[in-house]
């Protein structure tokens, strides 16, 4: 998924490492077209910790790679769970989890990172649209363990569809407010987000539309009120530049020329640079690579307004250059 509006990617952040392989200790359906995974180490060692917001690779047998939030306990150091929305649209992902997955299988895991950070609020705002309540799960309930003021919105196509929906009531009651499209209608984001609250932050994660009408009804809120974690990649104008540019390697010496066909991230592999990526469409954030010189043109999802203004930083599988050259940490 994908992070904005105030990501915490962090400029220079390194890329996660490789991929480990974990156990799926279990399966389970947990809602209409959702199913949970809980994934362990085969020796049971413990797990890289994990911060509200983050999100792990999930490298399939079949070599596929998705990204999925951890809504598992975060204080349990032996086990990881996600949840998984079948998506009939999709690449195939989904599907594979859905349907070919079995406990006992291995498979890898990449991260987790954090791009969706959870940061000091007196009070909070999580808004949620359908399988988007998963990166917002574990942030409830550090909300509540911190004893900060929150409050949770939370819509779905029905009831039946809507993951965790009971688990959340039953522990929160009336902090939570479900929502179901066929029974009451849209969420009613005017009601909650007409007037700025200068003491809230608030956290959003769901489909595109859900997202743009957040955005819309929060623009006169105070700057980085709102944090948002998109499924795909934002609509992208043309790039600033149509002519191709160079791209210096500074740790090998090598520099390479970048045509407007190739993206930055096949050029530098091209020339033996060792990138790990994983969507290729500036979403997951496993590709992020420091830069020493030049302005690139940012065309990810990911980083927030501030985060590209500092330009230590960008996502070689999408983003490219305002200028005729760009010295990379590579």
């Amino acid at each position: 998924m994908v992070a904005d509006a105030g990501s915490g990617v962090g400029p220079g952040r390194p890329a996660p490492g490789n991929a480990a392989t974990l156990t799926i200790s279990a399966k389970e359906g947990i809602a209409e077209g959702v199913v949970s995974l809980t994934l362990t180490h085969p020796g049971g060692a413990r797990l890289p910790d994990w911060t509200p917001g983050s999100h792990i690779d999930l490298v399939l047998p079949d070599g596929t790679t998705r990204q999925y939030s951890l809504c598992g306990d975060r204080w349990d150091a032996h086990t990881y769970r996600v949840a998984v929305l079948r998506e009939p649209a999709g690449r195939g992902g989904s599907a594979h989890v859905h349907d070919r997955l079995r406990p006992g299988d291995r498979v890898g895991v990449g991260g987790p990172r954090n791009q969706f950070p959870l940061v000091p609020s007196e009070k909070y705002l999580f808004i949620a649209g359908g399988i988007g309540i998963t990166p917002l799960l574990p942030m409830v309930r550090q909300a509540e363990l911190l004893g900060a003021d929150w409050q949770l919105l939370y819509g779905g196509r029905t009831r039946a569809s809507m993951a965790f929906r009971e688990e959340l009531t039953a522990a929160h009651g009336e902090r939570v407010q479900v929502v179901p499209q066929d029974e009451l209608g849209l969420l009613d984001l005017a009601a909650w987000l007409g007037t700025p609250r200068p003491d809230t932050k608030v956290y959003c994660c769901g489909p595109a539309p859900l997202l743009a009408a957040v955005e819309a009804a929060c623009v006169a809120w105070p700057a980085h009120a709102l944090r948002t974690e998109r499924f795909t990649a934002a609509v992208q104008t043309p790039p600033v530049r149509k002519a191709p540019f160079e791209v210096e390697l500074r740790r090998t010496g090598r520099t390479v020329t970048v045509t407007p066909d190739v993206s930055v991230l096949e050029a530098v592999r091209r020339a033996g640079a060792e990138v790990l990526s994983s969507c290729e469409q500036g979403t997951c954030g496993t590709c992020l690579t420091p830069v020493l010189a030049g302005r690139p043109d940012h065309r990810d999802s990911i980083l927030a307004d501030h985060e590209r203004a500092v330009n230590d930083c960008m996502f070689p599988c999408v983003s490219r250059s305002c200028g005729d050259r760009l010295v990379l940490d590579l």
